[in-house]
């Protein structure tokens, strides 16, 4: 692909309505997950028109936050895990994931929250390495086949480095087919007049013309979307009214707070010469002069004036949208009176909405996740039929109750299911690693019992008394 060519393209597709509306629908997610919400960017208040307000006081709460990590840490504190079948291929994909691999859970979690669908990358490194990575969404422009399958035919890439030669911001455009790559960098920000040229972004790319190309085998395009529902919607646009409401009684709240603080002095027929004089007399002698206007009738007199609070209204509206907040976000409110002592079946509703997210996220990554485990095994040079994977969720729960189920259902259920339902166990295998081995301890014990009772049956056959004399 020619210069000229990525730069059409790029024209073409970054203009596109939809592309430009998922960018600002993705930053504004973005910016109140970070807890800058509306309320930080409003106008300051000018006393000409309110001359009675002095505060201007801006409290954002972070609720979209709160509900996408909740649900990040309800789903992946444990991260799924994949079983193709043979145990050695098992071990070697899980060597490959890594440690990193519960953070790129995590982050896939909450990009997709944030921008409706999340992107993993992966690659082979000149070492011939596996690794992987995910995408910031926003630098993501897929071109999907117009079918029902919606096949990813190519994708664009973008962003920022800082050219060390001259200090220069520079932007990177990545095109990706399933067979190339082709990277291009420019100076200008925009998408009209694009001066790109050809970047090298690997040591040994191929030379084309004066520039660089990857050549890759994967067979595909090596980008994985993991999308955040079936509708591909962010989380934050069933909430964003209820919590800049939320802001503004809160906020409004605070300064009403602060501005009663401030008594207005309404004076009538002072006999001071200016605002100073009385203040001083005030504080100072705690009395202040006034006299009459002359008329006989009119009396000086001294008044103040405060704003009255409706306090019952706000802390109703501010529980009621609280309320509604975690129901439209589908979470749960961490209010500690609504957990007590619960049982199971307690607890188990009032993670009943927030299990109904954690579903519909749940079908949209399990494609995306045997999408990633595929590419491994061809990395690997193994066949991958069948993955199973095993998705854990990590909730308040009540330990003693559970423990008692798993003790009542052996003989019932299998062994394997009563330990992943088990509290205490963590890891399923190593579990299972060490029953087996009390178990051949507790046989030894029962075999040397079991000599020594033979030996002593033996003995008394042959007429041998306790002394070993025989009788």
């Amino acid at each position: 692909m020619t210069p000229k060519e990525m730069a059409k393209l790029i024209e073409t597709k970054a203009k596109n309505y939809n592309y430009k509306k998922f960018l600002v629908s993705s930053k504004e997610a973005e910016r109140y997950y970070r807890n800058e919400n509306d309320i930080l960017r409003k106008s300051k208040k000018s006393r000409e028109v309110e001359p009675l307000r002095n505060a201007d006081n801006r409290i954002p709460r972070n609720f979209h936050g709160l509900l996408v990590n909740q649900k990040a840490a309800y789903m992946f504190t444990a991260p799924p895990l994949f079983d193709v079948g043979e145990k050695q291929i098992n071990l070697k994909i899980a060597e490959i994931l890594g440690d990193r691999y519960a953070k790129a859970c995590k982050d896939l979690c909450v990009n997709a929250s944030n921008s409706s669908v999340a992107w993993l990358h992966y690659w082979v490194t000149e070492e011939g390495t596996f690794e992987y990575g995910v995408i910031d969404s926003n630098q993501i422009l897929p071109i999907f086949s117009s079918d029902l399958n919606q096949r990813l035919l190519a994708l664009l890439r973008n962003y920022k480095i800082l050219d060390e030669s001259n200090g220069k911001e520079m932007v990177i455009w990545e095109y990706w087919t399933k067979k190339e790559s082709f990277a291009f960098r420019t100076e200008a920000k925009g998408y009209s007049h694009l001066n790109l040229q050809y970047y090298p972004f690997y040591s040994d790319s191929p030379e084309i013309e004066d520039g660089y190309y990857l050549s890759h085998n994967y067979g595909e395009v090596p980008f994985i979307p993991f999308y955040n529902n079936n509708i591909e919607k962010n989380d934050l646009n069933d909430i964003k009214p209820l919590i800049d409401a939320y802001d503004k009684v809160f906020s409004g709240f605070l300064n009403d707070l602060e501005d009663t603080q401030e008594i207005i002095f309404v004076l009538t027929n002072y006999g001071g010469t200016d605002l100073e004089e009385f203040l001083h007399d005030l504080k100072k002698y705690k009395t202040i002069q006034l006299e009459d206007d002359g008329s006989g009738d009119g009396k000086g007199s001294l008044e103040t004036l405060t704003i009255s609070i409706p306090i019952e209204a706000r802390e109703k509206f501010l529980e009621i949208t609280r309320k509604a907040i975690f129901e439209q976000g589908m979470g749960v409110d961490p209010d500690p009176q609504k957990f007590g002592t619960a049982s199971g079946v307690a607890l188990k509703y009032l993670y009943s909405l927030l299990e109904l997210k954690a579903g519909f996220m749940e079908t949209e990554f399990k494609l995306g996740f045997a999408h990633f485990v595929r590419a491994i095994c061809r990395y690997l040079g193994v066949k991958c039929e069948r993955i199973i994977q095993t998705w854990t969720r990590t909730a308040v729960t009540n330990d003693a109750e559970l423990a008692e189920i798993c003790q009542k259902s052996v003989g019932t259920v299998s062994t394997e299911s009563i330990l992943k339902a088990h509290p205490l166990v963590e890891d399923v295998e190593k579990e299972k690693e060490q029953l087996e081995v009390e178990e051949k301890k507790e046989q030894e014990k029962s075999n040397l019992y079991v000599g020594v009772f033979q030996e002593e049956d033996e003995k008394n056959k042959q007429g041998v008394n306790k002394d070993g004399e025989f009788d």
